[in-house]
């Protein structure tokens, strides 16, 4: 595939990307995601610096990220000990049988 350039707008700012086309919703959907961010941190302010904004909207997504995978991995480690724990009931339920059957 080729990319195609797409239009976005962040902060009243216009930007050209190139984009496969199949990633062309997902990325609409991020400047969409961005701009949010970057007016949210801008406040009322409207004289505060873009570089600044825009620093502050990446540093705030990175942390919502990080808090995402944060909790994520602690899902994940609840499951594996979830999954343990059946996988040595099973082991134990199937000697049992295997017990009760020779005997």
């Amino acid at each position: 595939m080729s990319s195609e350039p797409v239009n976005i707008r962040v902060l009243d700012r216009e930007y050209t990307i190139g984009v496969e086309p199949d990633e062309r919703d997902s990325l609409v959907a991020a400047a969409k995601l961005l701009d949010g961010k970057m007016r949210e941190v801008r406040g009322a302010n409207r004289m505060a610096a873009i570089d600044r904004i825009a620093v502050l909207a990446a540093l705030n997504l990175a942390h919502e990220l990080q808090q995402l995978r944060n909790a994520g991995n602690g899902h994940e480690r609840e499951l594996r000990r979830t999954l343990d724990d059946i996988q040595r009931k099973l082991d134990g339920a199937l000697q049992q049988a295997g017990a009760a059957s020779a005997g």
